[in-house]
């Protein structure tokens, strides 16, 4: 069964830049129009937007803070109303926000961090839900990490444990739309070389150390992430539900 998502409207989280950007566009590789949301750099988004509308889908950039549930909702209506409906959601909008141990972390890092990974999922899949149970192939997928499974590096646990938040969302979430016909999976990916990310929060020579544990031998890419996404926006994924699709390159097994 080919991966065909002609006639799909999908939603991007975080859709403006690395990961969520190449969701975006191989989405749209594949035939799907798609409303790309961002947070703050509409310069990003619109540069997204661009090369799908290149590609000869519908595209829309779409912005609000999605850890604010009003906001969140009126992304969805926006993606809604420019796209004539909804089929697909990828929560990819996440973040580290930055490296605190325990001892040191403040209420409010550790509130940010939650948010932006957790609670911002929640608020556009709520919103979402009427949308995707009336397509006959609704799809969530949500942004989990390997961080998830082994707690991350150095001062990450407040996002290695929203990660895992994820998951557990993602897996109830499967088990309550399953009767619609929605189904909810997640990735986990491991070590993305290309984009900023790691740049931001991770030293060069500790990358390096990361990549030479890679079995596969290379770090990952956006690209091997949104391959694994369209996969499973696509009827070819039709009988998964609740999985996490780990992207690591052998770093991690379960």
């Amino acid at each position: 069964m080919q991966q065909d998502l002609n006639g799909r409207r999908a939603l991007v989280t975080g859709g403006g830049h690395g990961i969520g950007a190449g969701i975006a566009i191989a989405l749209a590789e594949a035939g799907a129009d798609v409303a790309v949301h961002y947070a703050h750099s509409v310069d990003a988004a619109e540069s997204v937007v661009d090369k799908i509308r290149g590609l000869g889908r519908r595209a829309v950039a779409v912005q609000g803070d999605l850890t604010e549930a009003s906001a969140a909702t009126r992304v969805v209506d926006l993606a809604v109303a420019e796209l004539g409906g909804l089929d697909v959601v990828v929560n990819n909008a996440g973040h580290l926000v930055g490296r605190a141990t325990i001892a040191e972390m403040s209420d409010e890092h550790w509130a940010k961090v939650w948010g932006v990974n957790v609670s911002s999922a929640f608020y556009v899949t709520r919103a979402a839900i009427p949308h995707l149970v009336a397509s006959p192939a609704g799809r969530v997928v949500t942004m989990a990490s390997l961080a998830a499974e082994n707690g991350g590096g150095a001062g990450s646990v407040a996002y290695a444990a929203a990660k895992a938040g994820v998951v557990g969302f993602t897996r109830g979430l499967a088990k309550e739309l399953a009767g619609d016909g929605v189904t909810v999976n997640a990735l986990a990916p491991g070590f993305i070389g290309d984009t900023p990310f790691h740049d931001t929060f991770t030293p060069r020579e500790a990358q390096a150390g990361i990549v030479a544990g890679i079995p596969l031998g290379r770090a990952g890419t956006v690209d091997d992430v949104a391959a694994v996404t369209t996969f499973l926006a696509s009827d070819a994924a039709g009988y998964l539900t609740g999985q996490v699709m780990d992207v690591n390159g052998g770093l991690n097994f379960r």
